[in-house]
């Protein structure tokens, strides 16, 4: 039997972290499929009942919460929504699942957190809605589909149409030469961010991306049979880290929220950031025109999309509660309450086949129509936890000491893979 009060003390002493990542913009849907009150196939309307849910997308909790009050409204099931602890969300689920005190229904990145949490996961392929998504959105481990997407993503240089023409910017040698023209202008050129995804993980990503075959460049690192300052997108990542501290706001010192204030507000020219950033824009009067850009490490000219987040049910919960969770995941999928939820309060980018969304903001039709010619999230098969534990680490370093060289860098990000494997 799993304890919800011991896995909430186990969260009080994360609840100070900061948030992390990632959101989204969107707007208006239809329905997937369906239009009943409860969704396609929901058995729990009515019943009664209680299940947990626990997600690592910060940015959604208020609006998730108030959908917890709705659904209790119209199916009597209550849903008891455990906050979000940021950047030590998927270790204290972890902590939680391990100690049979996780709950029911969870969300964690597709790839090697999923892969690592494979045997605490449920086969969800038996949802009605499954067979309208792509099987390359969804989420299988060992042949057994667990993982229902959120939506899609993508991270790239998000600009101001004002301040950037993206034509001049097509190589790592001219985007330097940007930064440091922004530079004498009294502009940040190119805005990071202190929080682990924003200073690291995301812009990391490109130059693994760019390689021939990513994931087998990957292994190779993992493996030690290669060294990343030996490969041409790394000698050029290494330089584009080292121009971004000179020339640059030192984003140890900026937070999330103040790297999209100084974007919104023409201080800074372009931020490295994704589609989810537009929500933070709409306390500000933006009007200029905006879009995401690629890295263009190598010359690349595509930008990173993926499936950020995913929601899996845990295995070990009770059958009743098993069912709840699937019941919930048909409403909010189906029905024309729960996809207004998706697209219009969530902002999120639609996935399943039918569900459609006519006001996407301007950095999520970007994404939109990037993801059908995009550069992969490699980072998504990097060791769970790497990011937090040992890449951010190293590059606050990076960023605090100017003696340290770009391909110092590299190497000490080299050894952080090797040493994760």
């Amino acid at each position: 039997m799993r304890n919800n009060r011991l896995f909430a003390a186990l969260l009080a002493t994360a609840m100070l972290a900061g948030s992390v990542l990632t959101g989204c913009g969107a707007s208006s849907s239809q329905a997937a499929g369906g239009d009943s009150a409860g969704g396609a196939g929901s058995k729990s309307a009515g019943a009664g009942g209680k299940f947990t849910i626990f997600q690592s997308k910060t940015e959604i909790m208020d609006q998730l919460n108030q959908l917890a009050k709705d659904y209790k409204d119209e199916t009597g099931v209550e849903i008891e929504v455990w906050e979000t602890s940021g950047d030590n969300y998927y270790k204290d689920l972890k902590t939680g699942i391990s100690t049979e005190s996780g709950p029911v229904l969870f969300s964690l990145a597709p790839g090697s957190e999923s892969v690592e949490m494979k045997d605490y996961l449920e086969d969800v392929s038996d949802l009605s809605f499954m067979s309208k998504i792509s099987d390359n959105l969804k989420d299988s481990v060992d042949g057994k589909v667990v993982g229902v997407p959120y939506t899609i993503e993508g991270f790239g240089l998000v600009y101001d149409g004002n301040l950037v023409d993206t034509s001049k910017i097509g190589s790592t040698d001219a985007l330097i030469d940007f930064l440091k023209e922004a530079k004498g202008k009294g502009i940040n050129g190119l805005g990071l961010s202190q929080e682990d995804y924003f200073l690291i993980a995301h812009i990391l990503n490109t130059p693994f991306a760019v390689q021939d075959d990513p994931d087998a460049y990957l292994q190779q690192v993992l493996n030690g049979e290669v060294k990343m300052k030996d490969n041409d997108a790394f000698k050029e990542f290494a330089k584009l880290m080292e121009a971004i501290r000179e020339n640059c706001t030192n984003p140890v010192d900026v937070t999330y929220d103040n790297n999209c204030g100084d974007f919104a507000t023409g201080k800074a020219a372009m931020i490295h950031q994704g589609n989810w950033a537009y929500g933070m824009f709409k306390d500000y009067d933006v009007d200029f025109d905006m879009g995401i850009a690629p890295v263009p490490i190598k010359g690349n000219k595509k930008v990173a999309v993926s499936v950020p987040a995913a929601w899996y049910i845990n295995v070990d919960a009770s059958d009743e509660e098993k069912t709840m969770a699937k019941d919930f995941l048909e409403w909010l999928y189906t029905s024309d309450k729960g996809t207004d939820y998706l697209m219009n309060q969530f902002g999120f980018v639609p996935v399943v086949d039918g569900m459609t969304s006519d006001k996407l903001d301007p950095l999520s039709k970007s994404i939109s129509e990037a993801s059908k010619d995009s550069i992969p999230w490699v980072m998504s098969n990097w060791p769970a936890g790497i990011i937090t534990t040992s890449l951010s680490p190293i590059t606050q370093e990076f960023f605090t000491n100017p003696s340290m060289t770009g391909e110092e860098l590299i190497d000490k990000l080299n050894e952080a893979f090797v040493n994760a494997k």
